[in-house]
């Protein structure tokens, strides 16, 4: 894969409870790609997945969420799982400095689970996404569009359903950040 993302700093929010594979595998995506990541959490040294139907492997937490500052960072990736966002989307914390990356125009990718943080932020308002298929009422609700899609790119936020997504979430996440700011505008591309 080429190092289209050379250069590029991007932020992994999570806590415990994320989705094991939503995390690793594009997080693996990005390096690969050239980016330098750093997992941003409230939780202590290392935070605990769920793999499918169990606890799973530990990833170590490189920047307390108290000390992260959006505004180094080029993009933000918000892996799902259930605890995962659910807990972040409670922490105040967590809420401003995803909607950080809004108000500065930083391209945003989240999947599964993890576009309730994009409902909590307001972010969702005007946006076509998809997710885990529970939370299309929340999307709707928030102002958003919700579609059965394998990943949608809308307005410099890609999104994906279901960790069979990853490979075409993986693809758009690295097209769009490799882009950066606001991801190049307002277009809308479902992507089959």
């Amino acid at each position: 894969m080429p190092s289209t993302l050379r250069g590029k700093t991007i932020a992994i929010l999570g806590t415990d409870g994320f989705e094991q594979s939503e995390l690793i595998e594009p997080k693996q995506a990005l390096e690969d790609a050239g980016a330098r990541t750093q997992v941003v959490s409230p939780t202590g040294k290392n935070i605990k997945g769920w793999d499918k139907k169990d606890w799973g492997k530990e990833v170590p937490v490189d920047v307390p969420l108290k000390s992260a500052d959006p505004g180094q960072y080029d993009a933000l990736l918000l892996p799902g799982g259930v605890m995962n966002p659910d807990q972040l989307r409670m922490n105040p914390d967590a809420v401003r400095c995803a909607k950080q990356f809004f108000e500065q125009g930083k391209p945003v990718a989240a999947i599964c689970h993890g576009p309730w943080m994009l409902v909590e932020t307001g972010a969702v308002r005007g946006r076509t996404v998809t997710s885990w298929p529970s939370l299309q009422t929340d999307i709707r609700n928030a102002g958003g569009t919700w579609v059965d899609q394998e990943v949608i790119v809308s307005e410099g936020v890609v999104t994906s359903r279901k960790p069979d997504d990853i490979p075409a979430f993986n693809r758009e996440m690295i097209e769009l950040f490799s882009k950066g700011a606001a991801g190049g505008g307002t277009s809308e591309r479902k992507v089959a």
